[in-house]
């Protein structure tokens, strides 16, 4: 690695206690009593974004906010003039989520440039750490939004989605946190990809691979592309529990109920033959303003995603989906409105900074290996807009989006370290 990359920190106590000072207020800024809930263009979006912006002038960094109301900080280079290297991540969190999913990857971002500033390194090009806006898709349906606003991803469709309580849309949260949305609904990109040199993000890992493996870290090679309904609605007849027939009923629930089972059978077949694939109806329930024990369900809604590396896999089980909806509908007299279908397709990462990143790996001390991403993350965005890029995994056990999160320090701070060094290593690239 490059002889300016300062020593590891992970003994440095300065560092450990900013770390664990950040991620204590996190915590309290998102409190929701249960877990964490830092709400996308809301107070606790907000106040964490303040939070990081203080913290990052305290140590002498530039802090700016882009055009889609992202917040950038800035570690001048000596070439400012070159295209420079961008890190980042998220600080919005899912209802009663964890504290370290997307923050993680801000604090370390926040760390590397504030300990080259304080040992006085410049490196030859700028680094930038970007936190981004709305990440989750749980309030809008949408994610990735503040990384796809900046970088042109954004639909007409994707900015009238609504708020799923408020039905506030996505377009006037947007504009009310400052963002262009002249210049987004054109779907114009507000950062030219070719003033990027590499974007990097760490992230805890939200499966249990590296847990499996007792492995600290884990350089990430793609990140899998999701086709999704956020609610598909199967419409049938209501009747009475007791005097409609089997034969004779439009039956709601049982319609999904098949649906569902004939999903899965294919999905352990796509399994069998080789294909990356993972299949979730994450929300399913009937009416309840009208449901009852005695009630025969008339409508049931459910959400539906799939997940998979390959475009293939997801347009070709997708097709499947829809055309059990209509065998189902046909067979049981109802009918499935699945209504907007959103796509965000696969990611590669970048074979040279993967290769960087397992190196600062091994330079660590550290067994390297390489993984997959199941989840989606800003990452993505960046990736397709033609930016090379790559992704840190840090062990965290119990999966994610839920108060379990067991991120431990001692990782994070090795993480941390092999992340600046492979920023700091690409910065003073030619």
């Amino acid at each position: 690695m490059n002889a300016l990359i300062p020593e590891a920190r992970l003994n440095d106590p300065a560092g450990w206690a900013m770390a664990e000072a950040l991620f204590a207020e996190l915590r309290r800024i998102g409190d929701d009593g249960v877990g964490i809930t830092r709400e996308a263009f809301a107070a606790g979006e907000n106040a964490a974004f303040e939070l990081i912006e203080r913290t990052a002038r305290a140590n002498g960094l530039e802090t700016a906010r882009d055009d889609a109301a992202n917040l950038v900080v800035t570690l001048q280079g000596r070439e400012p003039d070159l295209p420079f290297v961008a890190c980042g991540s998220h600080v919005d969190s899912v209802p009663q989520g964890g504290n370290f999913d997307g923050a993680a990857g801000v604090l370390a971002g926040l760390m590397a440039l504030s300990h080259l500033r304080q040992e006085g390194i410049v490196p030859r090009r700028s680094i930038k750490l970007w936190v981004m806006r709305c990440e989750e898709s749980a309030f809008f349906g949408r994610a990735l939004v503040g990384s796809s606003a900046l970088l042109g991803q954004l639909s007409h469709a994707d900015l009238d989605l609504p708020h799923v309580v408020s039905g506030r849309l996505l377009r006037n949260a947007l504009r009310e946190v400052g963002a262009d949305m002249a210049r987004i609904s054109r779907g114009e990109s507000l950062l030219d990809p070719a003033t990027v040199a590499a974007w990097f993000e760490l992230h805890i890992e939200q499966g249990p691979v590296l847990v499996a493996e007792d492995l600290p870290v884990a350089a990430v090679t793609g990140i899998r592309g999701n086709v999704r309904h956020r609610a598909v609605v199967c419409i049938g007849e209501p009747g009475h529990s007791g005097a409609v027939p089997r034969w004779l009923r439009h039956d709601a629930m049982f319609a999904v109920a098949e649906l569902l089972h004939s999903v899965d059978l294919a999905w352990k077949e796509a399994l069998e033959r080789g294909e990356d694939l993972v299949v979730t109806t994450g929300v399913v329930g009937t009416d309840p303003a009208e449901h009852a024990m005695s009630r025969i369900p008339g409508k049931v809604s459910f959400s539906f995603e799939l997940r998979s590396q390959s475009e293939d896999t997801l347009g070709g089980f997708h097709d499947f989906f829809l055309a059990e909806c209509a065998r189902i509908g046909a067979e049981r007299g109802v009918r499935f409105d699945t209504g907007r279908r959103v796509d965000v397709p696969p990611a590669v990462m970048d074979d040279g900074l993967v290769e960087l990143m397992r190196g600062a790996i091994r330079e660590a001390g550290v067994r390297d290996t390489t993984i997959a991403s199941g989840a989606g993350h800003d990452s993505t965005s960046f990736a397709l807009a033609g930016i090379p890029s790559v992704m840190l995994f840090v062990r965290n056990e119990h999966g994610s989006h839920n108060p379990r999160e067991a991120m431990t320090m001692e990782d994070f701070m090795l993480a941390a370290d092999i992340l600046r060094c492979a920023i700091t290593e690409r910065a003073n690239q030619a």
